[in-house]
């Protein structure tokens, strides 16, 4: 499912214009996105938790070349299941 697919889904259910949906959708996505930006950890109860997590500079190596190359460090966003969703994928 993609962002699209989400927006009919709740217009659907919801009985909500696409523009509606969409507008809350967002809202949401943004909300999410501003709290990790500001360090803060999304818990979402039987769904799961977001948090940032930092990594460290390392020596890799480019597969092509075998050339040795500096990756800076960096801040990447990381999803944890809930048990709850991970029952319910999982049967």
């Amino acid at each position: 499912m993609n962002k699209s697919e989400l927006v009919i889904a709740l217009a659907k259910k919801e009985n909500l214009t696409k523009q509606k949906a969409e507008e809350v959708i967002n809202t949401i996505f943004d909300t999410m996105s501003d709290a990790l930006l500001a360090g803060q950890r999304i818990e979402i109860r039987g769904f799961g938790s977001f948090i940032v997590r930092e990594y460290s500079s390392y020596t890799g190596r480019n597969p092509k070349t075998g050339e040795s190359i500096s990756v800076a460090p960096k801040k990447l966003p990381f999803f944890k299941v809930g048990k709850e969703l991970k029952k319910i994928v999982d049967n």
